[in-house]
């Protein structure tokens, strides 16, 4: 990579992040819930639209995530690990889930939007998006109505779930993923060397989120041995916190206001068909498992892999149990996804592709 082209990457970051922090500290005056993950996702998405293009570098992305699963696997003690057996049953809850938020989604998207049938089944699907984008040019659809429906969705998503908890009555607290006495300097230089490793190999296995799930597992294991006994300092949890929502943010980038109005009722409504699907499995599935309806609902929550397994950490739910919630609903999607598109063939030959 020529030194120019990273010098530029490395500007345009900044000044994403500079929007970004602009962004935390409004979201900080309003009260947002978790202010520095919100603030920043608002602002820069509405800068992106209307503005210059911002984005983050991936390095700077990665370092971040990298950070974040530190500090989410922090949380995790032996007895933690107990809720991964339950596992199984909350598998079963989202594959259904997945089911029933992909087909009425393509029903809405279909009658009411206009969408094309194989679109409209791309557009609804609660997750994974550059597998779903691939699979809408292999197929020479318009991505660029799935790419915007896909971005309300995450964005919205981001903000509903703080908001719901705080309904639910639970403290939303964006100063660290985790209380408590901070790792020594030994033991975090360590763990991130670890986690790196880890990163690097699950990112060659294609699995997704490799640094933040290798962030994850490794602190982890680490801390329920006891190993790397501390939690992440807030001075490295807030910057970490305000890149995520700066990337959010940033998903609005490539998109016109045009093409916004065109598509947000439509990204609003699928959204909340997820959501509503979302909720209605989490009850079912939470008294079953015996675990707070909240910590179920942030684990089915088709939002960003990274920011709801984040999230999650800042609600106090297990983050063994939400991030192989999430894994399991993006492996299932690699799986459903063609099979409903090989079901949703239109019936009129000159479909709409507008």
């Amino acid at each position: 990579m020529r030194l120019d082209h990273i010098i530029a990457e490395l500007r345009a970051t900044l000044i994403a992040l500079a929007i970004g922090a602009v962004g935390a500290a409004l979201g900080w005056a309003l009260s947002f819930p978790l202010f520095v993950l919100t603030g920043p996702a608002l602002l820069v998405s509405v800068v992106g639209i209307i503005g210059p293009a911002l984005r983050i570098t991936p390095l700077v992305r990665d370092g971040a995530f990298l950070v974040l699963g530190i500090g989410i696997g922090a949380g995790v003690t032996p007895q933690a690990g107990q809720l991964l057996l339950d596992l199984p049953l909350a598998a079963v809850g989202i594959l259904l889930m997945l089911v029933a938020i992909i087909w009425l989604s393509r029903v809405l998207l279909v009658r009411g939007f206009g969408f094309d049938r194989r679109s409209a089944v791309l557009a609804g699907s609660p997750g994974h998006l550059s597998y779903v984008l691939g699979l809408g040019i292999s197929f020479d659809l318009d991505t660029t109505r799935v790419t915007v429906v896909q971005a309300v969705r995450l964005l919205a998503l981001t903000f509903l779930v703080p908001f719901a908890a705080l309904a639910m009555g639970v403290t939303v607290d964006a100063g660290a993923l985790v209380s408590g006495a901070p790792m020594s300097g030994v033991h975090l230089a360590a763990l991130a060397v670890a986690s790196l490793l880890f990163g690097l190999i699950l990112e060659r296995m294609r699995v997704p989120a490799p640094f933040l799930l290798g962030g994850l597992f490794c602190s982890s294991a680490t801390h329920v041995m006891n190993l790397t006994p501390g939690t992440l300092p807030p001075a490295l949890a807030w910057p970490a916190f305000l890149i995520l929502g700066t990337l959010i943010g940033s998903r609005f980038t490539s998109i016109t206001v045009r093409e916004l109005g065109q598509s947000l009722m439509a990204g609003l409504g699928s959204t909340l068909i997820a959501l509503i699907c979302a909720g209605a499995a989490a009850v079912i599935v939470a008294p079953l498992i015996d675990v707070p309806l909240i910590h179920v609902l942030v684990a089915f929550a088709p939002g960003g892999l990274e920011t709801m397994i984040a999230m999650g950490a800042v609600l106090g739910a297990n983050p063994g149990f939400v991030a192989a919630c999430h894994v399991a609903r993006l492996f299932m999607l690699t799986v459903l996804v063609p099979l409903m598109l090989g079901k949703a063939r239109d019936q009129r030959p000159n479909a709409s592709r507008s």
